[in-house]
């Protein structure tokens, strides 16, 4: 008859996309998308024509900005814990 316990050698997986790495990347990235949406909302709001479509870069900033403080928690709070070998929640 098996065993019903799991090996306790046998280390957690982590996926890549909760590793320290992937959110530095995705702030970085989400910056640059955040300071473009910057430039278009004054580009819209500056050109008659463009005004109706103003939606979609102040979308855009804040869709960016919902991102880059849910990376930049889940990027502080790893830094942040006692065992850095844990995965994020």
């Amino acid at each position: 008859m098996p065993s019903k316990k799991d090996p306790v050698f046998r280390k957690i997986v982590i996926p890549w996309y909760r590793s320290k790495t992937a959110y530095a990347l995705v702030l970085l990235c989400m910056l640059l998308v955040f300071l473009f949406a910057i430039a278009g909302v004054a580009v819209a709001s500056e050109i008659e024509g463009y005004k109706g479509y103003i939606w979609v870069p102040i979308l855009l900033l804040a869709l960016s900005a919902l991102l880059l403080t849910t990376a930049s928690y889940r990027l502080l709070k790893s830094y942040f814990s006692r065992s850095s070998n844990r995965y994020l929640p």
